[in-house]
């Protein structure tokens, strides 16, 4: 009883984040002009717009994911006939709709995807893009994306943000999809496991792995977030890779699903 009463806390405490980096993003975007909302932000084609309405998107996926799988095959297949411009596509429809719905329908998918999310029953699998996921699983990657978007919005806005602990988070998806960046790349993991340490924001150490790890990664959480977002060229981050496993790892971190990204130049525009 007391192992599934912690689980619960730790899965409430994941959702109470997820909502609060929802928040720090609707913060940003809640007293925008109408006109503002066509910003370019520093994905290639993308304005606030697009960045708010792949968001939507996104948690619409989740929920038809989760209330029925069924649909959500059918829409995989019809996805991956496009596999490369299905995103894209789908942030763009949705950024045509004028600002206040936009954000209105964002508002509510998110919510409600929160509240799906924890009537999951404990051990199920959701259907998704990459491989099936637990409920926490989920709301990890949604946190991260709306990280990773959020520094989209950030940046085209001018806005430095303040590291947080929800870091944490991103940073062990981060960990956790190390062998799936090889496997997207058709190449074989290291059957080893690294050493990740990472400086939170507050000095304390998130630490992964063994610590007689032979191969191993150092530095700051956000840099480490950033990069696996792909939202940060490795030569602009303070990482450290130690064994020539975990310095190629570095240079294709992705804790996202889909196929590989192709990254940040150096120098430009991080969250």
């Amino acid at each position: 009883m007391v192992e599934l009463h912690n689980r619960a806390a730790d899965q409430q405490t994941l959702l109470d984040d997820l909502r609060a980096e929802g928040d720090a993003l609707d913060d940003l975007v809640a007293d925008l002009p109408a006109d503002r909302w066509t910003v370019a932000t520093p994905a290639k084609g993308w304005t606030i717009a697009h960045q708010i309405g792949h968001l939507l998107w996104t948690d619409r996926a989740a929920l038809t994911a989760i209330r029925d799988p069924e649909a959500f095959r059918a829409g995989v297949l019809e996805a991956f006939t496009d596999p490369l411009g299905f995103v894209d596509a789908g942030a763009a429809e949705l950024a045509q709709l004028p600002a206040a719905d936009l954000l209105a329908d964002w508002r509510a998918a998110r919510h409600e995807l929160a509240h799906a999310l924890a009537e999951v029953p404990q051990g199920t699998k959701i259907i998704w893009y990459g491989p099936p996921m637990s409920a926490a699983s989920m709301a990890t990657a949604r946190l991260m994306e709306t990280w990773a978007h959020g520094g989209d919005v950030a940046d085209a806005l001018g806005v430095v943000r303040a590291p947080t602990a929800r870091l944490r988070h991103i940073a062990h998806l981060g960990v956790r999809t190390r062998d799936f960046a090889y496997i997207i790349r058709d190449a074989t993991p290291p059957a080893e496991p690294f050493r990740v340490a990472l400086t939170a924001p507050d000095g304390s150490e998130w630490t992964w792995g063994p610590e007689d790890a032979q191969q191993s990664v150092t530095g700051p959480a956000l840099d480490f977030c950033s990069l696996v977002t792909q939202r940060v060229h490795r030569d602009d981050t303070a990482l450290v890779a130690t064994g020539s496993d975990a310095d190629e790892w570095l240079g294709f971190a992705q804790a996202f699903a889909g196929p590989p990204g192709p990254g940040r130049a150096p120098g430009e525009a991080v969250p």
